[in-house]
């Protein structure tokens, strides 16, 4: 479990690729290793919960399975690329951000970044299938990063970045035709998940009539 608040930034040492299709991917991380990270422990890469292999002097090493590479960015990571990095939360941390699982729902790509104010605005795409669970005000997480939607339409939502966001994530330098890992918010995925048992209906099942006419 994350919050969507990025405590660090990594650079990608080396990939080593795997014959049977994934890759162990290497990480330079020094302000992460400062909260001492240990083997088997959960880190947030770019949004993406992955499980931390080994430690080898200043670096970082994941071993990253194909499921992971085709459903978000981390594909497309090449040598000297800079990451979001976010340790996983502690029972008692503040919740600055969101509750963040880590799960990437899509990938998704920005469509344009215009100035606003001390800050900017991305638009990014917004899957179809995932049109119901982003909503103005509601939460996101893009590349591992908390954020609040700010407005949406048919096809695209948009998010506001502070100077302060973008000073600590590697949204300081996305720029249009990024692709970026997509996870909606949790709580409207069980809030909606919850509701939907209930929604009328225009069909009747044949069993349902088959029960009335018993009645």
């Amino acid at each position: 479990m994350f919050t969507g608040i990025i405590a660090h930034l990594g650079r990608v040492r080396e990939i080593e690729h795997d014959a049977r299709g994934g890759i162990a991917l290497q990480l330079f991380a020094p302000t992460a290793l400062e909260e001492r990270p240990v083997p088997k422990d959960s880190i947030s890469v770019n949004g993406v919960c992955l499980t931390l292999t080994s430690l080898q002097g200043d670096t970082l090493r994941f071993d990253v399975v194909p499921e992971t590479l085709r459903r978000t960015n981390l594909g497309s990571l090449r040598q000297g690329d800079v990451v979001n990095l976010e340790l996983s939360l502690r029972l008692g941390d503040r919740l600055s951000g969101h509750l963040v699982y880590g799960h990437i729902d899509a990938t998704v790509t920005v469509q344009r970044r215009i100035p606003e104010g001390q800050g900017f605005r991305v638009s990014v795409q917004r899957p179809p299938d995932l049109a119901t669970f982003i909503v103005e005000k509601g939460c996101v997480a893009l590349d591992g990063v908390s954020l609040t939607v700010a407005s949406v339409d048919a096809e695209s939502f948009d998010v506001a970045v502070v100077p302060e966001t973008a000073a600590r994530t590697t949204f300081g330098v996305k720029g249009a035709g990024a692709l970026l890992n997509l996870e909606i918010d949790p709580i409207a995925r069980y809030a909606l998940g919850a509701c939907q048992p209930y929604e009328p209906s225009d069909t009747v099942r044949s069993d349902e009539l088959a029960w009335a006419y018993e009645i």
